[in-house]
């Protein structure tokens, strides 16, 4: 959620759009001026300064998962649990400085701030008296950072129109962003929502919100309420997940806007894919609906935002498998300025159903390094496996800068086609993919005969992922669905490695202290030496961690902390 965990299936809601625009922009940035406030600078080399907090999905807003700390344990053991009682038993624990239950999903990813840690997961722990573990909610949980101790909750109830819109019992998928005393998430119910970080410890209600049902500190203070379905007229598909970036005053969220249970049929297909909030207020700045009818499932990306040739950029994978890029400030009346965008399928490719076609969306977050865009396709887990792409992308030139664009032949001329959802250019139909002299693509990753046996084995292949890419050293590491994982040279595009992980792995790497860390489904976590060699392609060790890894390892404040499906680990050594 940056990974999307959901089940197929959908229905509809409409609304009618409500846009309340604000006028407050960011002043324009020279090549020449200071970075904005706020914004993540694309650097090749990381800080020595060790990472502190760790406050968004992919700790800054440029979403690589690379902090800076030394003494980070290869090694762990998590104890037992007992499975009647679900009691942690710690005597064969190792370097496990605390625990913390949570639900029977867990797909959000753990983010440090402000002496807190913050998690998705649905209600089966029941930790709130008014919401025992039989009521199925979207649950925002906070603990202590040091002691792993609960401190509050935000419940988020499941939508009236049931699956189609809030899949049951997958809670909430995404990460906070949390700046200061305040905090910002997307529900699972379609709504942006702001909550003070200290929920009710300090005995303040700060926000406008009363009520009556809230009778004690451990739930969640709200500061306030914007409900996407409502005032935009969003329909999500099965889930509505996006993990927030923000540049100053300005918020920036991916909608999830999709199809209905047809999958098939859009019911809003003129509703906005991408948006900007005033973070203070959570009044909307402008909306974007690029992907409009093209939109092909759902939409569970999370935006990037970088300064990228002097310009400071918001990217959006949409649900059409395309990137967009906007200038990342308040717009103009109401709408952005699309700077470029990236078709990220061939042409050819065609988006059938249930995943059986060639064609895809794009799950996973863009990542930003060295000033050049990264970014991976692929479809709703459910779907299966299937062919992928990887993408290097330069950010720096403007309009459509696709591989290709699409023609149709009329005699000796060629008539550009327009964008369209199933199939971008049917052979059949004299239609053609030209190459595009607009190229923004530095080179790209598919499936190649690396070893020259006249073949393209699985090994060889990348294959769709959810994931996205951490970069250290200019080593690229990304894991895609069909369990492997794979390593390049982040500047040309080389595979170096792969390692076949004989699990799928819905999250993704973590580069820290001289190692790299990645989780699967089979509940392993697989630690290797940060290495482009052939000879390193193996783990030095992988450690159970009982059950399966949907999301992404991080480390802050010398801390590493992993969820699986049912508790959040603190990881250090020498503590039991």
């Amino acid at each position: 959620m940056q990974n999307k965990p959901f089940l197929s299936l959908l229905a509809v809601i409409c609304a009618w759009i409500l846009g309340a625009i604000v006028a407050t922009l960011l002043p324009e940035q020279k090549a020449d001026a200071e970075p904005a406030v706020g914004i993540a600078q694309p650097k090749s080399s990381e800080k020595s300064e060790p990472t502190k907090d760790w406050p968004m999905w992919g700790g800054t807003s440029l979403r690589n998962n690379v902090p800076v700390a030394t003494g980070i344990p290869t090694d762990w053991n998590i104890g037992r649990f007992d499975r009647k009682t679900g009691e942690w038993d710690s005597s064969k624990a190792e370097n496990i400085q605390w625990v913390a239950k949570l639900g029977s999903q867990s797909y959000g990813n753990p983010v440090v701030a402000s002496g807190k840690v913050f998690v998705g997961t649905n209600n089966s722990s029941g930790l709130l008296p008014r919401y025992p573990s039989d009521v199925d909610l979207g649950v925002l949980v906070c603990y202590d950072e040091k002691t792993g101790e609960f401190l509050w909750q935000h419940s988020s109830e499941k939508l009236p129109t049931g699956r189609v819109h809030d899949w049951p019992l997958q809670g909430i998928c995404c990460a906070p962003y949390v700046e200061g005393n305040r905090l910002w998430f997307v529900t699972s119910r379609g709504e942006v929502r702001c909550l003070d970080v200290e929920g009710f410890y300090d005995a303040e209600n700060d926000g406008p919100y009363v009520d009556e049902k809230v009778t004690d500190k451990h739930e969640a203070d709200v500061i306030w309420v914007f409900n996407m379905m409502e005032k935009l007229g969003v329909s999500q598909h099965n889930m509505c997940s996006c993990s927030i970036a923000a540049l100053g005053d300005i918020l920036f969220v991916n909608t999830s806007n999709g199809v209905d249970e047809s999958h098939i049929v859009l019911p809003s297909p003129d509703a906005p894919s991408f948006i900007a909030m005033n973070k203070n207020t959570g009044e909307v700045l402008w909306t974007n609906g690029s992907p409009a009818e093209n939109i092909l499932h759902g939409q569970w990306s999370s935006p990037t935002v970088a300064e990228l040739g002097g310009v400071p950029q918001v990217l959006f994978a949409g649900g059409d498998g395309w990137v967009y890029s906007f200038k990342a400030d308040g717009g103009k009346d109401g709408k952005p300025e699309l700077l470029w965008k990236f078709d990220g399928n061939p042409k050819e490719s065609k988006w059938v159903i249930g995943g059986r076609g060639t064609r895809n969306n794009i799950i996973a977050t863009p990542v930003v390094y060295d000033g050049n865009v990264y970014v991976a396709v692929g479809q709703d887990p459910e779907h299966g496996e299937g062919e992928g792409h990887l993408w290097c992308i330069d950010p720096n030139k403007r309009g459509d800068v696709s591989p290709q664009l699409a023609m149709k032949v009329e005699g000796s001329t060629r008539v550009p086609l327009p964008h369209r959802r199933i199939q971008a250019v049917n052979p059949e139909d004299g239609e053609v993919a030209v190459d595009n002299p607009n190229s923004a693509v530095i080179w790209h990753y598919g499936g190649e005969d690396f070893d020259g046996d006249g073949r393209i084995s699985f090994e060889e292949t990348m294959h769709r992922s959810i994931g996205t890419v951490a970069i250290k050293d200019d080593i690229l590491y990304i894991s895609d669905f069909s369990g492997l994982f794979h390593c390049l040279n982040a500047k040309t595009g080389k595979r170096y490695w792969t390692y076949d992980m004989l699990a799928a792995a819905w999250g993704s790497p973590l580069i820290v202290d001289g190692h790299v860390y990645i989780g699967d489904e089979d509940g392993d976590v697989c630690v290797f030496k940060l290495s482009s060699d052939p000879d390193d392609a193996e783990p030095i060790n992988e450690v159970s961690m009982g059950n399966s890894v949907y999301s992404t390892p991080i480390v802050a404040n010398g801390v590493l902390f992993i969820a699986n499906k049912t508790h959040l680990f603190a990881i250090k050594a020498g503590d039991e």
